[in-house]
Order: structure tokens, then sequence, then C-alpha cells
């Protein structure tokens, strides 16, 4: 059977921009360099001995230098120093301009897409007021890709004209990573987590047993720390401890200043769980059953070692509640949540074998322990792996699943799949063709052969379909919902 027309978008071409750069601190460790003093003391030493003119002239000079590049340097470089001011002691005499003097040797400049920039997702935006002739505005996360392959999560936004044209708004020249804030943590969560873990111990149980139900950071901190009189207990529980505090730091909340512009708000690693980086965000615009919106956004942690899955949780694309997941099925990449309950629970698409396709329920969107098996590799371009490439989209027919698979040479294809809108678990329909492969001009790149999607919008009566190439950019298509569902309900 011949493959659907499908229309890529040619005024749509996203790709990474190297002057797109964050400030991060820049600590040289504490490494022993000078007489038992660490490099980072050694360095403040200095800077506390240079005369006042040459303060000013040196903090002058990096403000000429590096004050058009970012929003707010001051404000950032103070943030640097307090930083340095928690490892080293600082003399209170020290000028302000000392102060973001030091705060500006320890800081660097890191260019969020210098490598690449794609894997995308597109959602409505809440603000759908002042259209024009346009039918939607959407929010599109994107998969930035910096130095050692560091993955953060970067927005975009843009409107869809009734003629399905695409435009995206252009990014300011600024880039920010907003202020990491702590939340408060759920106990049940805790313990679940912890047995998930393994490190469910006694020690584990009395930890939690001195918390309330939901507890701060600081209320966790004086739970693991007490008085000086169990310190011999603590040292056989330092592994304890240790993960319980790596937990506490892989949930917390990011908040932007509200007058900052979307497209420059990044999500930059922040929890040891995705310290070596944050991939893949599948957003999707979920409705509670009271009507209410909030945006989850599932993403893969990479440490270095191991994959996480984790959730993001907005209201307004201002401040985000990262969050852990757990359960048994909260394992590998690619969670995808349903826009809406199914008979009173939350729904995801899962992965977790790392080779077919799963439909997970569970009563907390946090907690995914079953899954059921919906779809295995059958087709030639799809024979070693399958997954899912964003959230399902809600049709008359049926629940609509763009779906990727990989062939041979690592050939990555996007296809399709129509699974029964009262039971997801039920698959009615599947392409036998690819819906989009990679073509001549989106071949080559980082990972050639690859094309990669991790959401759509159905916008008057078409699919609009971001997609990712060859691990360097972004694209978007539209393919036309009724030739769709009619090619899967026809199989």
């Amino acid at each position: 059977m011949n493959a659907l027309p499908v229309t890529r978008c040619a005024d749509v071409r996203i790709v990474p921009d190297a002057r797109r750069v964050i400030v991060k601190p820049f600590l040289s460790g504490d490494d022993v360099v000078v007489e038992g003093r660490s490099r980072t003391e050694v360095v403040v030493e200095r800077i506390m001995a240079m005369d006042e003119s040459a303060v000013h002239a040196t903090l002058d000079a990096v403000l000429v230098d590096f004050g058009e590049r970012h929003r707010d340097l001051r404000t950032v470089l103070a943030s640097h120093f307090d930083t340095v001011a928690t490892r080293v002691a600082v003399a209170d005499g020290a000028s302000s301009e000392r102060r973001l003097l030091i705060g500006a040797y320890f800081s660097h400049e890191y260019s969020i897409e210098a490598a690449a920039l794609g894997n995308p997702s597109m959602v409505l935006a809440p603000d759908q007021e002042d259209l024009g002739d346009a039918s939607a505005r959407f929010v599109m996360s994107l998969r930035a890709v910096g130095e050692g392959h560091l993955s953060s999560i970067e927005f975009r936004t843009g409107l869809i004209g009734r003629d399905l044209t695409v435009s995206l708004d252009p990014p300011t020249r600024y880039a920010t990573t907003g202020r990491r804030a702590g939340v408060v943590y759920d106990k049940a969560f805790f313990e679940a987590k912890l047995g998930e873990l393994g490190v469910l111990n006694q020690l584990a149980r009395t930890v939690l047993g001195s918390l309330p139900d939901d507890f701060t950071n600081q209320e966790l901190d004086a739970a693991l720390h007490p008085s000086t009189e169990h310190a011999a207990e603590r040292i056989l529980s330092a592994e304890t401890t240790h993960v319980f505090e790596w937990l506490a730091s892989s949930n917390y909340r990011v908040d932007f200043a509200p007058d900052s512009e979307i497209s420059e708000r990044v999500i930059f690693p922040s929890g040891p769980t995705e310290s070596q980086g944050m991939e893949d965000v599948r957003l999707v615009r979920f409705i509670r059953d009271d009507g209410t919106v909030v945006y989850y956004g599932t993403y893969t942690a990479f440490d270095g070692h191991q994959i996480l899955p984790q959730l993001l949780e907005t209201t307004d694309f201002v401040s985000y509640r990262v969050a852990t997941l757990s359960g048994a099925c909260a394992r590998n990449k690619g969670i995808a949540l349903f826009p809406r309950m199914v008979d009173g629970q939350f729904m995801a698409l899962g992965r977790h074998d790392n080779m077919n396709n799963y439909v997970m329920r569970s009563p907390d969107v946090r907690v995914w322990s079953d899954a059921e098996r919906i779809q295995e590799p059958q087709l030639p371009w799809e024979l070693i792996q399958l997954g899912n490439c964003g959230s399902p989209l809600e049709t008359e027919a049926g629940w609509l699943v763009v779906t990727h698979g990989v062939g041979p040479f690592r050939r990555y294809s996007l296809g399709a799949i129509l699974l029964d809108i009262d039971d997801p678990a039920r698959l009615v329909g599947q392409l036998d063709e690819p819906l989009l492969a990679p073509e001549a001009s989106e071949r080559e790149g980082y990972v050639p052969n690859v094309v990669y999607s991790c959401g759509s919008m159905l916008v008057d009566g078409h699919l609009v379909l971001p997609y990712g190439f060859a691990d360097v950019g972004a694209g978007i298509a539209t393919v036309n919902l009724d030739e769709l569902l009619t090619r899967l309900t026809s199989r």
C-alpha cells in the first residue's frame, strides 16, 4: 500500500544556535593545591588582594564583555558569589563590586544547543486569545544538547494558521535557568521509592517515622542529622543518608521571572538523577475531571550510569515542579501520559522493556506499577524496537498514537497506531508503512538516519507533527487526519 501523503513545512527549520548561552557556576573543586588550601580558597585570596582600582577595572571589563549577552548579569554574579561564600570564608568588609568580581571569576558561559536541537513536543498554549487569522497558538519543547552531550529543555512558541502554515516566534537573545527552590515532600512516596531502590531498612524506617506526612528539606535534614549522641550510628548509615538526600535533591521546583519570554527559559539539569542530561520531554495538555488544565511533561533523566523517568508539572510555563516517578514500570525511556483520566485512572504509554509498547494505568500520576503490552515489533522497519512519539491524541475513531520504529542500519521511522477510546489497551489499527521516514536532507547529522518526535497536535482536521532529524535540528509536518484514520481503521 502506498504511503500516506505527508506535507513538510518548508519554511520551518529549527537548527542549533551556539550563541544561545547561559551562565553557570565555575567551581574548580576542593582539590588541595597550596599548603593544604583548596584552589577555590587560593583564587578568592588573590581577588581579595587586588587593589580597589583593579577590582573596578576588571569588573567593568567583564560587564562590557558579557553584560549584553545576559539579562541582569549583576544578579547572576551575586548569586554565584553566594555559592562561593558557602565554600570558603570571605571577609565581611568586601565591597559589593569585589563580591561581584568573585562571582565573575567563578562563572562561565555554556552554549546550551551548540551540538543539537531537536526531538520536539508540541501542545496548545495556555493563551489562545487574539489569534487573528491563526487557528492555534502552541508551545514547543526541544531537547538542546551542548558541550559534553549534556541535554537540557528549551521552549519555543508559535502560531498555526488556518491554512496550516506554521510560524515560529523568534527567540530572544537571552537564556536563563531560573531559580531552584525546595518543595514539600510526601512521606508515602519516599517510602515507596526507598523500597523500590532496596534501601528501606530499619534506619530508613526510623527516619521516616520521625517525619510528618508532608515534610520540608529542613525537616528531612534534621531527621538525617540529629544530635551527636547518635554519631556512631550515623557512620554506619552513610549510604542510607545519601539515598535520602539524593531522592530529595531529585524533587524540586524551578521558577522563572514572569516577565521573561518562554524562549528564554531553560530547564537545565539540577538534580543528581539528571546530572548528565534531561532528554526528550513529552508534553501533554492534561484536562482534569473538573475541567482545569495542567501541563505535564515526562522526560528521561540520566546520571551517567542509569536512566530514570521524571515528571514536569506546570500551569503557566513559568513555575515547574519536578518529581521522580516510581513503580515497577517507571523504568527506561518514553513514558507518555494520556491527556485525561480514563475510568477514573491516569493512563500512560510506556516501554519499560526497551522493545515493546505498553499501556499503563495508575491512580497516582507519579506511580506506575501495572502495564499491559499492546504492540510488538512485526514490520520490517520496526523489527529492532518500538516506542511512542508522545501522548495519545483523542479522536472520534479512538486514541491516535504516533510511534517510532527502528529498522536496518538503526534507521528510525515514525508510524501510527489507533487504540480503542474506552479500552486503550486494545489495538484497533496500525499503519503497515512508515508515516514519516528520513528524507535525503534529513539523513546527515550527529546521529544519521533518524527522525523522532515527542508529541503532536490536532488542528483543523490535521495532525501537526513536529519532529527532530539526525539529532541536529527539527521540522514540522502535517497529515490529513481523515485520511490517516481511514487508513488505520481499514486494515
